[in-house]
């Protein structure tokens, strides 16, 4: 799995880009607190067989809060989010909901060990790299989007092993299997390149930058309904 600060820092990211005239110090911590949520199942693969990379990093959690985050923005009659908290409750609903998927999942499917979309109806955990470049001989050369389906998984994505064959390590559960070994070796990562390294650095200078000038200008006042 991504390291927590670095989940932590493209919420970050995302949160400063993201609210508006939202920002502030307790929707940067809603925002952060959901690039984090993913990273709980490390906890439950104490107990749960190949829980970590799977369990909240499915595809099921986001699509759930999506549609009822919908539902009640744009399709109930009131808002509960919009009578309680405004506009400003909507647009943080929102963003958290892109750090849960980009920071959370988006950091394992991308730049970690793979995410388990499909887990439990699916072992297989996948994973997204490649590369863009431009050849003088082959012309533009891209490998993200080349649906390779080389695993055993049902996308058409490259897969990293099944996530109870293959269980990933956190410092929660070294082993990522069911059991708690206090005399186990735990490493808490908090970057594992100099890239994450770059992220974590830029979102503290831009959180900085945003807090010290005091985020932008307050949303607009609602229009009476």
């Amino acid at each position: 799995m991504a390291p927590t600060l670095v989940s932590a820092a493209v919420g970050a990211l995302l949160a400063a880009a993201l609210l508006g005239g939202a920002f502030d110090r307790r929707t940067v911590a809603v925002v952060v607190a959901a690039a984090l949520v993913p990273s709980l199942d490390a906890a439950a693969s104490l107990v749960v067989p190949g829980a970590t990379n799977a369990l909240l990093h499915a595809v099921w959690a986001p699509l759930l809060v999506g549609a009822a985050v919908y539902w009640d923005a744009s399709l109930r009659p009131a808002s509960a989010l919009r009578d309680r908290f405004g506009r400003r409750g909507v647009r943080v609903a929102w963003v958290a909901l892109a750090s849960l998927v980009v920071a959370g999942i988006g950091s394992a499917l991308f730049a970690g060990e793979g995410a388990a979309l499909l887990y439990p109806l699916e072992d297989a955990r996948y994973v997204v790299r490649g590369r863009l470049v431009f050849s003088t001989q082959e012309g533009v050369v891209q490998t993200f989007l080349a649906l390779c389906g080389d695993g055993s998984g049902v996308l058409p994505l490259r897969t990293a092993g099944g996530a109870v064959a293959d269980p990933v390590a956190s410092w929660v559960n070294p082993d990522g299997r069911p059991g708690l070994d206090p005399a186990a070796d735990r490493e808490f990562r908090f970057v594992d390149g100099g890239w994450q390294l770059v992220v974590a650095a830029a979102a503290a200078a831009t959180l900085a930058v945003r807090f010290r000038r005091g985020g932008e200008a307050t949303d607009a006042p609602e229009v009476p309904r």
